[in-house]
């Protein structure tokens, strides 16, 4: 058994979103990466692909997912289940949102025109 407390060692700030890296193999986790994402109010990431799939359980706000051609607003408490290898696009509307990730550590990101996949930092 590991417990592992947030840290400012562990924190990712990216234009979009602040990622808090929880589980993942450079804190003990073999199998699993998690993390917290908080976002701005009117924050959008960019469309990318992630090659593992992903589950995001809304804790605070509201977050608008596009993925696959299909959109849906989670607000708190509500989960989503994103496939691998679907692109995909996370907005806020007007509140900041707060949310848990959970995927394989191994996952991998791309985005489409971009250059070649490469890992989520908070989730090494």
């Amino acid at each position: 058994m590991q417990v592992v407390t947030p840290s400012p060692d562990h924190v990712t700030t990216t234009p979009n979103a602040v990622m808090t890296g929880l589980a993942a193999p450079s804190r003990g986790s073999t199998e699993l990466s998690t993390w917290q994402v908080r976002m701005a109010p009117g924050s959008s990431g960019p469309e990318h692909i992630v090659d593992r799939e992903q589950v995001w359980t809304v804790t605070a706000g509201a977050l608008e997912v596009t993925a696959g051609g299909r959109t849906e607003t989670l607000g708190a408490g509500d989960t989503l289940i994103l496939p691998a290898g679907v692109l995909r696009q996370v907005r806020t509307a007007a509140e900041a949102v707060e949310a848990l990730v959970a995927m394989r550590s191994d996952g991998q990101v791309s985005v489409p025109g971009g250059a070649e996949a490469r890992p989520l930092p908070w989730a090494q």
